[in-house]
Protein backbone atom coordinates (compact mmCIF):
# COMPACT_ATOMS: atom_id res chain seq x y z
CA UNK A 1 0.00 0.00 0.00
CA UNK A 2 1.65 3.55 -1.15
CA UNK A 3 -0.12 5.72 1.01
CA UNK A 4 1.07 3.64 4.17
CA UNK A 5 4.67 4.32 3.52
CA UNK A 6 5.98 6.49 6.01
CA UNK A 7 6.61 9.45 3.44
CA UNK A 8 3.64 9.31 1.94
CA UNK A 9 0.40 11.77 2.86
CA UNK A 10 -2.78 11.29 2.04
CA UNK A 11 -5.44 13.35 1.39
CA UNK A 12 -9.37 12.29 1.90
CA UNK A 13 -12.00 14.21 -0.19
CA UNK A 14 -15.77 13.44 -0.08
CA UNK A 15 -17.83 13.66 -3.19
CA UNK A 16 -21.39 12.27 -3.37
CA UNK A 17 -21.31 10.18 -6.82
CA UNK A 18 -19.18 9.95 -9.50
CA UNK A 19 -17.65 13.54 -11.25
CA UNK A 20 -20.31 12.96 -14.15
CA UNK A 21 -23.55 13.11 -12.19
CA UNK A 22 -22.15 14.72 -8.89
CA UNK A 23 -23.95 18.04 -9.18
CA UNK A 24 -27.32 16.48 -10.49
CA UNK A 25 -29.61 16.88 -7.51
CA UNK A 26 -27.12 16.08 -4.50
CA UNK A 27 -29.37 15.25 -1.75
CA UNK A 28 -28.56 15.04 1.89
CA UNK A 29 -30.27 14.41 5.15
CA UNK A 30 -27.82 16.57 7.31
CA UNK A 31 -24.57 17.44 5.00
CA UNK A 32 -22.49 18.25 7.87
CA UNK A 33 -22.83 14.85 10.36
CA UNK A 34 -22.99 12.88 6.39
CA UNK A 35 -19.50 14.42 5.52
CA UNK A 36 -18.07 14.14 9.08
CA UNK A 37 -18.75 10.01 8.76
CA UNK A 38 -17.70 9.79 5.57
CA UNK A 39 -14.56 11.19 6.56
CA UNK A 40 -14.01 9.85 9.76
CA UNK A 41 -14.80 6.26 8.65
CA UNK A 42 -12.52 6.90 5.73
CA UNK A 43 -9.96 7.96 8.01
CA UNK A 44 -10.47 4.69 10.39
CA UNK A 45 -9.87 2.95 7.22
CA UNK A 46 -6.11 4.20 6.49
CA UNK A 47 -5.12 4.21 9.94
CA UNK A 48 -6.04 0.47 10.42
CA UNK A 49 -3.96 -0.10 6.77
CA UNK A 50 -1.26 1.64 8.61
CA UNK A 51 -1.19 5.09 8.02
CA UNK A 52 -0.32 7.76 11.08
CA UNK A 53 -2.97 9.87 11.31
CA UNK A 54 -0.57 12.94 11.54
CA UNK A 55 -0.24 12.22 7.63
CA UNK A 56 -4.11 12.40 6.95
CA UNK A 57 -5.53 15.36 5.83
CA UNK A 58 -9.62 15.66 5.30
CA UNK A 59 -11.39 18.10 2.70
CA UNK A 60 -14.99 18.40 2.80
CA UNK A 61 -14.99 18.55 -0.75
CA UNK A 62 -17.17 21.65 -1.16
CA UNK A 63 -18.48 22.09 -5.17
CA UNK A 64 -18.43 18.07 -5.51
CA UNK A 65 -22.01 16.97 -5.22
CA UNK A 66 -23.42 19.35 -3.12
CA UNK A 67 -25.75 22.80 -3.52
CA UNK A 68 -24.56 25.64 -2.54
CA UNK A 69 -26.28 25.88 0.57
CA UNK A 70 -25.06 22.61 1.22
CA UNK A 71 -21.50 24.05 0.56
CA UNK A 72 -22.21 26.99 2.98
CA UNK A 73 -23.83 24.53 5.54
CA UNK A 74 -20.26 23.24 5.60
CA UNK A 75 -18.67 26.14 5.82
CA UNK A 76 -20.92 27.57 8.89
CA UNK A 77 -20.49 24.04 10.56
CA UNK A 78 -16.82 23.49 9.39
CA UNK A 79 -15.38 23.03 12.83
CA UNK A 80 -17.55 20.15 13.47
CA UNK A 81 -15.70 18.18 10.59
CA UNK A 82 -12.55 18.49 13.06
CA UNK A 83 -13.97 16.95 16.58
CA UNK A 84 -12.38 14.26 17.53
CA UNK A 85 -10.86 13.44 14.07
CA UNK A 86 -7.25 14.73 14.73
CA UNK A 87 -6.67 15.57 11.50
CA UNK A 88 -5.73 18.44 9.45
CA UNK A 89 -8.86 19.66 7.31
CA UNK A 90 -8.36 21.56 3.45
CA UNK A 91 -11.06 23.62 1.87
CA UNK A 92 -10.90 24.39 -1.23
CA UNK A 93 -13.43 27.72 -2.15
CA UNK A 94 -11.37 29.45 -4.99
CA UNK A 95 -13.38 30.32 -8.07
CA UNK A 96 -16.04 28.12 -6.80
CA UNK A 97 -19.70 28.20 -8.54
CA UNK A 98 -20.92 28.31 -4.80
CA UNK A 99 -19.46 31.85 -4.64
CA UNK A 100 -21.08 33.05 -8.35
CA UNK A 101 -24.22 31.95 -6.66
CA UNK A 102 -24.23 33.88 -4.29
CA UNK A 103 -22.39 37.43 -6.06
CA UNK A 104 -23.18 37.09 -9.39
CA UNK A 105 -19.55 36.87 -10.63
CA UNK A 106 -18.61 35.13 -13.41
CA UNK A 107 -14.93 32.49 -12.23
CA UNK A 108 -12.71 34.87 -13.40
CA UNK A 109 -14.21 37.87 -11.09
CA UNK A 110 -14.36 35.81 -8.08
CA UNK A 111 -10.85 36.53 -6.44
CA UNK A 112 -12.45 38.66 -3.83
CA UNK A 113 -15.22 35.95 -3.01
CA UNK A 114 -12.46 33.60 -3.09
CA UNK A 115 -10.60 35.39 -0.45
CA UNK A 116 -13.48 35.99 1.58
CA UNK A 117 -14.23 32.63 1.68
CA UNK A 118 -10.28 31.16 2.38
CA UNK A 119 -10.16 33.78 5.51
CA UNK A 120 -13.46 32.29 6.57
CA UNK A 121 -12.74 28.93 6.53
CA UNK A 122 -9.27 29.57 8.27
CA UNK A 123 -11.25 31.23 10.99
CA UNK A 124 -13.20 27.90 11.17
CA UNK A 125 -10.13 25.51 11.72
CA UNK A 126 -9.21 24.98 7.99
CA UNK A 127 -5.18 24.29 8.19
CA UNK A 128 -5.18 23.88 4.73
CA UNK A 129 -6.60 26.34 1.92
CA UNK A 130 -6.43 25.46 -2.00
CA UNK A 131 -6.66 28.84 -4.12
CA UNK A 132 -5.87 29.60 -7.56
CA UNK A 133 -4.65 33.27 -6.77
CA UNK A 134 -1.70 32.54 -4.14
CA UNK A 135 -0.55 35.68 -3.76
CA UNK A 136 -3.52 37.76 -3.14
CA UNK A 137 -4.17 34.99 -1.15
CA UNK A 138 -1.15 35.02 0.86
CA UNK A 139 -1.76 39.15 1.52
CA UNK A 140 -5.43 38.36 2.56
CA UNK A 141 -3.82 36.19 5.20
CA UNK A 142 -0.96 38.28 5.92
CA UNK A 143 -3.30 41.41 7.13
CA UNK A 144 -5.56 39.15 9.27
CA UNK A 145 -2.70 37.59 10.96
CA UNK A 146 -1.13 41.19 11.51
CA UNK A 147 -4.64 42.42 13.21
CA UNK A 148 -4.55 39.47 15.20
CA UNK A 149 -8.04 37.90 13.21
CA UNK A 150 -5.96 34.44 12.66
CA UNK A 151 -2.97 32.76 14.79
CA UNK A 152 -0.20 31.17 12.74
Amino acid sequence: LVAAHASCGVCLMHMQSEPRSMQHAPRYQNVVNEVALFLRQRAASLQALGVDASRIVLDPGIGFGKTVDDNFELLRHQRDLLVNQGHALLVGWSRKSALGAVTGRVKKDRLPASLAAALASLCQGAAIVRVHDVAATVDAISVWRAAGLLHA
